[in-house]
């Protein structure tokens, strides 16, 4: 299992309520939540970018991915894009952990306040 660090609010400024507000059809513990939107920030974000504004992998903002098919978006996660860096996660993540971290890009809701 890939290890989720920063999980302390002290690193990773998640509130419950942010946590709460996102689209759930999915059956996912809160504690396992957290660890799917440190995961989003941390992981995905060392190569789509800490802000996920893009980088190494291109941009993961709602603006960006609002034309592609949540099918899509789900299957690039589970089975990485070949001939890319971007690398299968289905060892690490369920389909429906796809899905709810999908629901959650498409929403914005791992964005964090800019000052």
């Amino acid at each position: 299992m890939v290890a989720l660090l920063c999980l302390s609010s002290s690193f990773f400024p998640v509130v419950a309520a942010e946590v709460q507000a996102a689209r759930t059809e999915f059956d996912i513990s809160e504690t396992r939540q957290l660890e799917l939107l440190s995961l989003l920030k941390q992981d995905c974000g060392s190569c789509h970018g800490m802000t996920l504004k893009g980088g190494l992998g291109p941009a993961l903002t709602p603006d960006a991915i609002a034309n592609k098919p949540r099918e899509l978006l789900v299957q690039t996660i589970l089975a990485g894009r070949p001939g890319t860096p971007m690398p299968p996660w289905a060892p690490f993540l369920s389909r429906d952990e796809a899905g709810w971290l999908v629901n959650n890009l498409i929403e914005g809701v791992w964005l964090v306040p800019e000052n």
